[in-house]
């Protein structure tokens, strides 16, 4: 495995840049994946955001400076996708982003990608109640088990407003689950 600044280089030297593109795609795609597809819940929409996100990098790797890791500038931008890809998907169907959110819900229980037991679902119900940014923190921090300081970088905000929000959401959830 190359260092990260290594690789950044790579990235932004046209000779290196193919190869190093791959191996930063081969090295994030299963991650950023799961991310995306925790925010936008559909495997098909989650592989055209994650293709849209690889894209969005690949055209803006020059402007990426080094002041953040690049795992968190890649999860920032995965971040904002999925969630200008679920604005524009309720505005097409004309419904609010709640309804939307309903809605892939429950094409959670048909969708064949979705192997998760009952408890699973219930949790993914849960989680669909949360405002956007608890939804986010939650998921890094409980899925992807990254630490305040890396969701920090991604989401830019402090620390003491994501752990907040965390145990808003995990609060929330406890008490879905125990309606249920």
């Amino acid at each position: 495995m190359i260092s990260e600044e290594t690789l950044v280089l790579e990235l932004k030297t046209k000779e290196s840049q193919a190869k190093a593109f791959e191996v930063l795609v081969n090295t994030y795609k299963e991650r950023l994946y799961w991310h995306i597809r925790r925010i936008v819940m559909n495997h098909d929409d989650a592989d055209d955001v994650l293709q849209n996100t690889f894209i969005k990098v690949y055209r803006n790797i020059n402007s990426f400076k080094g002041d953040s890791k690049l795992y968190s500038w890649l999860y920032r931008i995965a971040t904002n996708e999925s969630l200008t890809f679920l604005k524009q998907k309720s505005k097409k169907s004309g419904i609010s982003s709640e309804e939307l959110q309903q809605s892939l819900i429950d094409n959670l229980e048909s969708d064949v990608y979705f192997e998760g037991s009952e408890i699973q679902l219930k949790l993914q119900k849960a989680i669909a109640t949360l405002p956007e940014k608890q939804k986010l923190v939650f998921n890094m921090k409980y899925f992807q088990e990254m630490k305040y300081d890396e969701i920090s970088e991604v989401l830019k905000t402090s620390v003491g407003g994501l752990k907040a929000s965390y145990h808003l959401a995990v609060k929330k959830i406890e008490a879905f689950l125990k309606e249920g």
